[in-house]
């Protein structure tokens, strides 16, 4: 009956007061009672542990001589109804079938099988029918057969059923936003045990229901952004709603909602901090047009693996609003910048390790594309990352976002040593959608450069010699730029003045200013320069962008 039941919710979105009351009428179906409410002929029958279907035990019949080894049962109907009738078999050939229906009585058979086959077949019972036998038999001179989990499913004929019934089913984890377009947005989360279908919620009301894990909902309007939730239902009810996701619509058709703002051939990113650490407290709109990148820090994981969401700290910034930092994401992408979203930080703890979390990672960063309009990721995980799913989860979030996603990084000194570390892989395996990696010179100690010499951080030969090894390993000069503190008090260590940073740069563009390291040729596309912090920046007058944005805007 269950494929009844998911036809009619698919048609009307209810499951009907008849269907609720279905139930299985055979008892004992299972075997798990042994014979109990079952007759078989000639002692044919008996109960077995192994193998069984489900449960603990199965009917095993051996049909001798002229004995087919029927086993049968009288089950109560409810006269003009239907009736789905099944069994799982194997072994020997058998038989499955019912009589006395009062129409037309049915049977189906199998050959024999060496793994479990369902058989199963429907009757509808006579104007008068109150109770029909139901049955499976062997045939003649062939091998035992073994049946398990029958099945009469229809209305209770007044026998009623020793199955326990269906109990509420648990709220659906794992929703997350697909592909959108300006009148509909796509939904989809993971299936949940015993349910037959599921009722996804627009803003708290019922929007659509659907038999599968996924779900349109259209009629939406365009640029605007709505809040989801998605509830299992049976026969017994409606679980509890899941837990809420956003989606946007986009603005056109083109179910895009990146802003397509470009990155410069050169330019600064800048980390905005949504917390208070001591550091000036900003709004966006607070940043110096000096930054072409804005990284919002941080993202924040979520109970579900891989997934992230954005919480704006608003009693930390000064009562700062959703939606004034919306407004102000705007009027940053008006002015050409970009607004991306960080994942990660000093105490970030999202992990990527499997394909289930790299589709969370890449639904729930899309889900918050959407709705406040990032223009991208960075990902500043300093706590350990798996290439194999990294990689996954940023080209389906690329995917998903279309070509104009900007897509940062943020590794530790340690994590671009070698072309073999997790970041330096994952790095070369997206370089075809990658804008640049920001590593951080800073918090690190004596490294290696690419000549295998040690060089201390706080330097032009450490910021110049390390990024050696980023441009000489595979990644394109476009796609390097040299993360630095903007204060002394932005790291714990590592800080270095402005000009040195300018100092590096025209050494790696220009092969000009170098220390005593020199690399073997010029790189005049190396992207550029980013800071933690624009808020520390802030808090000394902007000294660091006012110095080294200018000479990375005026790079060859």
């Amino acid at each position: 009956m269950a494929v009844v039941a998911a036809g009619a919710l698919t048609l009307t979105g209810l499951v009907t007061s008849a269907e609720a009351a279905d139930v299985n009428v055979a008892k004992n179906a299972g075997f798990e009672s042994g014979l109990s409410n079952w007759t078989c002929t000639g002692n044919s029958g008996t109960t077995v542990s192994s193998p069984v279907h489900s449960g603990t035990s199965a009917l095993q019949a051996t049909p001798a001589g002229q004995d087919n080894a029927k086993c049968s049962q009288t089950v109560a109907v409810k006269p003009n109804s239907t009736y789905q009738l099944s069994s799982w078999v194997q072994g020997g050939y058998a038989y499955l079938g019912a009589s006395g229906t009062g129409t037309t009585d049915v049977s189906t058979w199998s050959p024999g099988s060496s793994s479990w086959t369902q058989l199963s077949t429907s009757f509808t019972t006579g104007p008068n029918t109150t109770s029909v036998t139901v049955y499976t038999h062997g045939w003649y001179g062939q091998a035992a057969y073994l049946a398990d989990d029958v099945s009469v499913t229809g209305p209770d004929g007044g026998g009623g059923t020793d199955e326990p019934g269906p109990s509420i089913p648990g709220a659906p984890a794992g929703l997350a936003v697909g592909s959108t377009t300006s009148s509909s947005i796509a939904l989809s989360w993971s299936a949940v045990s015993g349910a037959t279908g599921y009722t996804v919620y627009k803003d708290g009301v019922k929007a659509t229901t659907s038999t599968g894990t996924s779900a349109t909902v259209t009629g939406l309007s365009a640029d605007t952004a709505y809040q989801f939730a998605v509830t299992a239902t049976n026969a017994a009810g409606e679980s509890v709603k899941s837990a809420a996701v956003s989606g946007r619509t986009a603005t056109s058709g083109t179910g895009n909602p990146n802003p397509g703002t470009s990155v410069p051939k050169h330019a600064v990113t800048g980390y905005w901090q949504n917390f208070n650490n001591g550091a000036a407290v900003q709004k966006l709109s607070d940043v110096p047009a000096n930054y072409d990148i804005i990284a919002v820090s941080f993202a924040d994981a979520t109970a579900t693996p891989g997934a992230v969401t954005f919480n704006l700290d608003s009693a930390g910034l000064n009562g700062y609003t959703v939606d004034q930092f919306k407004a102000d994401i705007k009027a940053k992408q008006a002015a050409g910048k970009n607004v991306i979203i960080s994942v990660g930080g000093e105490k970030g703890s999202v992990s990527v390790n499997s394909d289930a979390s790299a589709a969370n990672f890449a639904d729930s960063l899309y889900s918050l594309i959407q709705e406040y309009g990032f223009n991208g990721v960075d990902i500043d995980l300093e706590n350990g990352l798996n290439s194999t799913y990294m990689t996954k989860a940023l080209r389906s979030l690329s995917q998903k976002a279309g070509s104009g996603l900007v897509i940062t990084m943020a590794p530790q000194t340690i994590d671009m040593q070698s072309t073999a570390g997790e970041y330096f892989k994952t790095a070369l395996n997206i370089k075809d959608i990658l804008t640049v990696v920001n590593m951080q010179y800073y918090n690190s100690g004596s490294m290696l450069g690419c000549d295998g010499k040690v060089y201390s951080q706080g330097s032009v030969d450490f910021l110049t010699a390390l990024a050696c090894i980023q441009l000489e390993g595979g990644l394109d000069p476009s796609q390097v730029g040299l993360g630095v503190p903007a204060s002394t008090s932005g790291a714990g260590s590592g800080y270095v003045s402005p000009s040195v940073v300018n100092a590096a740069l025209d050494c790696l563009a220009k092969g000009t200013s170098c220390g005593t390291f020199k690399p073997s040729k010029t790189y005049p596309g190396v992207r550029g320069a980013m800071t933690w912090s624009t808020n520390w920046d802030a808090s000394s007058g902007n000294a660091w962008s006012n110095a080294v944005a200018p000479h990375v805007h005026g790079l060859p």
